[in-house]
């Protein structure tokens, strides 16, 4: 089972049997509200879950609700003791388990919330917006060296003066920019909006007005400078369907011009009022789509190629349709279907703070909590004790291989954070295992980025170790799921698994508690539920016939060679599809009727029929199931093509009333629907309204036509065991679990004090 499995199971457990969120320690003169063996319950942590969990104001009284909580409480608690006892929560498996657990409850303690929701509300404040704007790069790697950082930084400046001066963007960005795009497109990059580009990025481009040109802008890749070109309010979220004809720039032209032959044909076929989805399933060469009417996800501005998007958001009404568009991919139509404005903010937060986190923005995140943590956890450096650090570090770190002898002097305290102090030795080898060539930047600039590392990773790693001191909530709901991982798996081995396994004990619990199980009276009943009587009265003509026509248009039929009756490949690859066809579906017949040419001799048309009917029956078909006709000579179909009419045809037949729905339905959805069983009172309103009779009824319901088939009444009587089997094992793990709760008050006496009971009740 998987972790997330138990994990939901576990709170389901805890929810049902009081939600814990219990502290882990109580204070002196915490009174005991009740114990369990030598173990004190404390009145502030079962108050905690009582407040957590309040009944309804009108269900039940205070004095009760609070007994029942603390009943359900304890039980709770016995199990987990149980569990305790046995030492399970000192197994691999479970510290592995809850660490997972814990580090997944930690991820949102270790932001700043306050930043994380201005970022969000930021991001959604970018998004009514949309930015038209054109860039040019300076590389830079992210760990170079401050001279070559300052080197790119005057080159990025000495170009802005260019730009002020009246040099044309385009054509510096073509001749100056590092982004290899700038060739062909001279640094333009079209419409976007948030959480497209990196955050430094996005956040100057739109704190740059029209027409204007950015300071210099550091992201990962280097310096940018951007002028931004054109503002608009954001134009929402499309959603489209498209017919799409593949062609692209390098195919041949008269490849080029027969997709454009064919885009233009459909599109004429469109005008005149063809159907839409079934032009899309014949002729759409995007596979993805095509078999659902070329609808594609909905879409936003930098989403899709501008041509599609631009053509896209300039349809008006739902079901209007584009003219073909041209895109590197080839050509579409494009039919809208919905195009909506930018949600609320209410409706795009939750997900808007999914987005930010995984976003270039966490950075910015993470880099203000650490700063919040140097403050918080007072981090206190040793100047000298870091050049000391620096000074064991050669040139051999550049290339990945540098390592350091150990020495007595390497224990003096690097920094310290808290109470807890971290040596040089420590920071050594921290940059012993994390070093990896870079031979582009210098080794005292290398040992300043390891040791700013190793200071966050520090910092970071003692936020989480003094989590659960910090913050009382991360602490309980620790708690909760340790404690809800140890109950799973006690009710895992003394309920669950037993009751599914031990089925002499699920018979002997059936025996003894045989009254229980027991059926009223019934009718096993068939309910056909018509559209319309002109639906009712064809489903009635067509239950008369003990078998009825089911069409498959995948089964052709098998052409012969003049006189020649054996079967060659194709013929047994699609003998092979009937085959399967009647294994999956029992309730299938096939009519295998050969034919001859009147040119072929008389014996022939049998022996088709009878090697399909053969194959059929070598490869699993039930030969019950199979008919035979022989139509000879006298039925041809052609007087010039005699492999038309030397032939073998298929029809196939069905008693399954599952086949007649889905009959009924192929041609208009919602058609028929039929329902049939055995049925006690309130297990179907319908057949709660007819006579519990033999015989057939029909009734009007909800502007639908019901014809009600009644084939059998059957009066009350005890259930079988195998009738009851799923209830039994419900009721036998509620046995089980009530007789080891049982055994664990005699091993763990409970003691209620009632006196805090009372106080609680007041």
């Amino acid at each position: 089972m998987t972790r997330i499995a138990r994990a939901a199971i576990a709170a389901a457990l805890l929810a049902g049997g009081c939600k814990v969120n219990s502290p882990t320690a109580s204070v002196v003169k915490d009174p005991v509200i009740a114990t369990i063996g030598q173990t004190p319950v404390y009145r502030s942590e079962f108050q905690y879950v009582y407040d957590k969990n309040p009944p309804a104001a009108d269900s039940v009284s205070k004095d009760k609700s609070v007994r029942e909580y603390l009943d359900l409480y304890l039980n709770f608690r016995l199990k987990v003791l149980d569990a305790e006892s046995l030492g399970l929560d000192t197994l691999a498996t479970f510290r592995e388990e809850l660490n997972g657990y814990k580090e997944q409850l930690a991820e949102p303690y270790l932001m700043d919330s306050t930043v994380t929701a201005g970022l969000v509300r930021e991001a959604y404040d970018h998004m009514k917006e949309e930015i038209h704007a054109s860039h040019l790069l300076i590389g830079l790697p992210k760990e170079a060296n401050p001279e070559d950082t300052l080197k790119a930084y005057n080159q990025v400046v000495a170009l802005r003066k260019q730009l002020e001066g009246g040099e044309d963007f385009a054509t510096l960005a073509r001749n100056q920019s590092q982004d290899p795009s700038a060739q062909t497109n001279g640094g333009d990059l079209g419409w976007f909006t948030a959480l497209q580009m990196v955050y430094p990025f996005e956040k100057a481009a739109y704190q740059t007005p029209k027409g204007a040109l950015s300071q210099p802008v550091r992201t990962n890749f280097g310096y940018h400078l951007i002028k931004v070109t054109d503002r608009r309010p954001s134009r929402g979220r499309a959603q489209v369907a498209h017919i799409m004809v593949r062609t692209n720039p390098e195919v041949p032209a008269e490849d080029a011009k027969a997709a454009k032959q064919k885009i233009d044909e459909i599109y004429q076929r469109l005008k005149k009022g063809e159907d839409w989805d079934k032009l899309a399933a014949q002729f759409s060469e995007d596979g993805s789509s095509r078999g659902k009417g070329g609808v594609l996800p909905p879409f936003g501005t930098g989403n899709m190629i501008p041509p599609f998007e631009d053509a896209a958001f300039a349809l008006n009404k739902p079901g209007d349709v584009s003219n073909p568009v041209l895109t590197p991919y080839g050509w579409h139509i494009i039919k809208l279907i919905e195009k909506k404005e930018l949600e609320p903010f209410s409706e795009m937060e939750p997900t808007l703070k999914q987005r930010v986190g995984k976003d270039s923005r966490s950075e910015l995140n993470r880099t203000l909590f650490l700063q919040r943590l140097r403050r918080e956890n007072k981090l206190t450096e040793d100047a000298a004790a870091k050049t000391f650090a620096f000074s064991k570090f050669t040139d051999s770190l550049r290339v990945g291989k540098w390592d350091y002898a150990p020495d007595k002097a390497l224990q003096r305290n690097l920094f310290t954070i808290g109470n807890d102090a971290y040596t040089v030795a420590q920071f050594l080898e921290y940059a012993k295992t994390q070093q990896e060539p870079k031979p582009t930047i210098s080794t005292a600039y290398y040992a300043q980025l390891l040791y700013n590392n190793y200071v966050d990773q520090s910092l970071w790693d003692y936020e989480k170790k003094h989590l659960e001191q910090k913050h009382p909530d991360y602490r309980f709901l620790v708690k909760e799921y340790r404690d809800g991982i140890l109950l799973f798996q006690r009710m895992e081995d003394q309920v669950w698994s037993k009751s599914l396994s031990d089925s002499t004990g699920q018979k002997a619990f059936f025996e003894k508690n045989r009254d229980k199980y027991q059926w009223g009276r019934r009718v096993k009943a068939t309910v056909y539920n018509a559209a319309d009587a002109g639906v009712l009265a064809e489903l009635k003509e067509t239950l008369k016939k003990p078998h009825f026509p089911v069409s498959n248009p995948s089964f052709a039929e098998l052409n012969f060679d003049k006189n020649k009756t054996a079967l060659d490949t194709t013929q047994r690859e699609q003998l092979q599809k009937i085959a399967r066809a009647l294994q999956q579906d029992r309730s299938l017949l096939v009519e295998i009727t050969g034919f001859a040419d009147p040119r072929e001799t008389e014996a022939t048309s049998g022996k088709r029929a009878k090697a399909a009917s053969d194959y059929l029956v070598a490869n699993g078909a039930d030969i019950t199931r199979i008919i035979t006709k022989d139509a000879g000579r006298f039925k041809p179909v052609s007087k010039t093509n005699l492999r038309k009419n030397a032939r073998v045809t298929f029809a196939l037949y069905s008693d399954s009333k599952t086949a007649i729905e889905r009959s009924f339905n192929a041609r208009k959805p919602l058609n028929l629907e039929i329902t049939e069983g055995v049925f006690q009172k309130g297990d179907n309103p319908v057949i709660d309204e007819v006579t519990w009779q033999k015989g057939t009824y029909t009734l009007d319901r909800d502007g639908r036509k019901y014809y009600v088939e009644i084939t059998a009444v059957e009066e009350p009587r005890p259930r079988t065991f195998e009738e009851s089997r799923g209830a039994v094992i419900s009721d036998y793990q509620n046995h089980l679990e009530k007789e080891w709760l049982q055994s664990l008050r005699q091993k763990y006496p409970v003691v209620v004090n009632e006196q805090e009971v009372a106080a609680l009740t007041k």
